[in-house]
């Protein structure tokens, strides 16, 4: 992960494009640290390296789990998304390339959301043996609406940018090669703007995220207690092995393991 100071912006970005930006426990501890160290600056923005945003959570373990590592990146995570609400000043995810599980919840965190044209949005959870609690099975119909919210957390369906644009989710696409230029203008409005008065906005406007967050931490219970689920360990295993997942046979399997 790179941290940057570019004029009174913090730029972040998450830097390993081999896993689509997929981050672990040490990085998602440091992009808390960076995100509660920018308090001075004019705004925070978050970005991937390599063609993609974010495809959440490493899964890399998920197959084998270790129940203590997933309970702290579990954890780590919900912190994660409460420090980037939390910061004072906007921060911005500045979005080339999938966005997807946790980096599409990443998106929903974020006071303001640019994309490029060849971007795609979409969660995860139920096509990999999890659940997307940490903001899309909350707070993110009330970005985009109930109906579509659910379509979104359950189905596990990808949607392109415009799509995005169009439900709510981002607030403006560019052409791929726009995307620093289009965040500039948007730091040089926020730059104009009084922090002090922005600060008050962005708590004021947490009610909702606030009323999420008890939500989120029964969600983060129920995923804990699920890890080494046949559901999770064939989801992970499946999408490793770059196959579709047999959620019935996996758990008909387990049965018969066990008689």
């Amino acid at each position: 992960m790179d941290v940057e100071r570019r004029g009174d912006a913090v730029w972040i970005t998450i830097n390993r494009p081999e896993r689509l930006n997929a981050y672990d426990l040490e990085m998602a501890k440091a992009m808390i640290a960076a995100v509660e160290s920018a308090a001075d600056a004019d705004a925070v923005v978050l970005t991937g390296a390599g063609g993609a945003f974010c495809a959440g959570g490493a899964l890399d373990n998920l197959g084998s789990p270790d129940p203590e590592a997933l309970r702290a990146l579990f954890t780590t995570s919900l912190r994660l998304v409460d420090a980037l609400r939390a910061c004072p000043r906007p921060v911005i995810a500045a979005v080339d390339g999938p966005a997807a599980g946790g980096g599409n919840e990443l998106v929903v965190a974020c006071d303001f959301a640019i994309a490029t044209q060849r971007s795609t949005f979409g969660q995860t959870g139920p096509k990999v043996g999890s659940a997307p609690v940490l903001g899309a099975t909350n707070l993110m119909a009330v970005q985009i609406g109930e109906k579509r919210a659910r379509e979104m957390a359950m189905l596990c369906r990808r949607y392109s940018a415009e799509q995005a644009l169009d439900m709510g989710l981002i607030n403006e696409v560019v052409a791929d090669d726009g995307l620093e230029a289009a965040v500039d203008r948007w730091l040089g409005e926020i730059h104009r703007l009084s922090p002090r008065y922005l600060e008050i906005v962005k708590i004021s406007a947490n009610q909702w995220w606030n009323q999420s967050k008890d939500n989120m931490s029964s969600g983060l219970g129920m995923l804990i207690q699920a890890i080494g689920s046949e559901d999770m360990i064939e989801g992970a295993n499946a999408f490793l092995e770059k196959r579709r997942p047999d959620f019935r046979g996996a758990r008909d399997a387990a049965g018969e393991d066990a008689r």
